[in-house]
């Protein structure tokens, strides 16, 4: 099993379930903005924005720094890979479940074929 620190998992598949915040990363992804450049693309206040900000903050996926009275935001990316490495970890029980799945249809298409040419005057 991966060990994983879980307050920090908590904190990064939170901080992704919201698909506002997800688009807040991808917007951040072009490059650090402003708070009122973050927020402009969402029907919300500054106040929700920075809600949203901050949960993005405690999952350590946003930096921010205030340039005299205005606040920029700058995407690190580097969190998300806990989340990818747990996730990872259970791959190996997905793959197994879909190589069986596959095993099963191509052997399901095997004997359809098998009919048909069977079944063929």
């Amino acid at each position: 099993m991966v060990e994983q620190d879980t307050e920090t998992l908590d904190a990064i598949f939170h901080a992704l379930s919201d698909p506002t915040r997800r688009a807040m990363l991808a917007g951040l992804a072009r490059g650090p903005c402003n708070v009122g450049d973050l927020a402009a693309p969402f029907d919300m206040s500054l106040a929700a924005a920075s809600k949203h900000i901050k949960v993005l903050e405690k999952a350590g996926l946003v930096k921010r720094s205030v340039q005299g009275r205005t606040h920029v935001c700058s995407l690190d990316a580097m969190p998300m890979h806990a989340g990818v490495e747990w996730m990872r970890h259970y791959e190996k029980f997905w793959s197994r479940q879909l190589d069986t799945l596959e095993a099963i249809l191509e052997a399901e298409d095997r004997a359809a074929e098998n009919n048909r040419k069977e079944a063929k005057p």
